[in-house]
């Protein structure tokens, strides 16, 4: 491999952490713009930002522990513990829905940033996924009142979790980027991965624990990266238990490749976005 080769690998390596510290002012008063501009208008205003996640923790919890009788895997638990640990999958989740679902419109609904040629398109990415874990962070808050309020001080690997979250955020801006590209291009595109974020919903171990998928259909959770993500939240903000760090390390180097592929595409392919716009 040639020295040009090398230098150019570990430029598009290093490129995602490049656009997010180069552009951090900007992707934080975008992320906070984001949240406001989806309350804006409303009597509640950033108060919704509570109510939902905390109507939802209440509903679930009724739902599923009082009306299902639901416990978790074959050892039961107490009423609130089902609930709480499908939160955990709903939370995790719902950041990479968010983003995802939003990627393939980001380009289109923004044609007057396509215009100026000084401004970087690919923060359009970051900026919706830093609003998702903002609204996770008050999400997370929630569940941290509830779990206090039943089970006492979380188990100290809590403190780990923005951490085992980094895989899973990286995967989501590499997927992001490749379908705010390709939604410039193909506007079908945002229809089609409504359908796959629903279907992922369901094929994702959220409402239910990986060890009772049968073995036949047990591949399509490992192949799945949100499984990791929801185990490994599930391990450190309930179970108490640290992750597996050889795991940890092969799920982050997946996930900046992907990451590393998705701007490349990105960026190859906004050439044409003025055209097509």
């Amino acid at each position: 491999m040639s020295q040009k080769m090398l230098r150019d690998f570990g430029r598009a390596i290093a490129r995602p952490a490049t656009v997010i510290v180069g552009n951090w002012d900007l992707l934080r008063s975008m992320a906070l713009r984001e949240i406001q501009s989806r309350y804006k208008g409303t009597i509640g205003g950033l108060f919704w930002t509570v109510v939902h996640p905390l109507l939802m923790l209440i509903i679930y919890t009724f739902v599923f522990s009082v009306l299902f009788k639901a416990r978790w895997g074959q050892e039961g638990g107490a009423d609130t513990e089902y609930a709480l640990i499908l939160f955990i999958g709903l939370i995790v989740f719902q950041v990479f829905a968010d983003c995802v679902s939003r990627a393939p419109t980001l380009v289109v609904s923004n044609v007057n940033f396509v215009k100026k040629i000084i401004f970087p398109l690919e923060v359009l990415p970051l900026s919706v996924m830093g609003a998702a874990l903002l609204q996770m962070l008050v999400s997370l808050s929630v569940w941290l009142i509830a779990y206090l309020i039943f089970y006492g001080l979380p188990p100290t690997t809590a403190l780990l979790f923005p951490l085992v979250l980094v895989p899973l955020m990286l995967f989501t801006g590499g997927v992001c980027w490749v379908l705010s590209a390709l939604g410039v291009y193909l506007r079908d595109i945002s229809q089609i991965v409504g359908v796959l974020v629903t279907v992922l919903f369901f094929m994702s171990p959220i409402f239910y624990p990986v060890e009772i998928v049968p073995d036949q259909f047990l591949i399509l959770y490992q192949i799945n990266p949100i499984t990791y993500a929801v185990e490994l939240s599930r391990q450190v903000l309930f179970w108490g238990h640290f992750p597996d760090v050889g795991l940890f390390l092969i799920l982050t180097a997946a996930a900046w490749a992907v990451a590393s592929i998705g701007l490349l595409v990105f960026q190859k392919s906004r050439k044409g976005f003025a055209d097509v716009l």
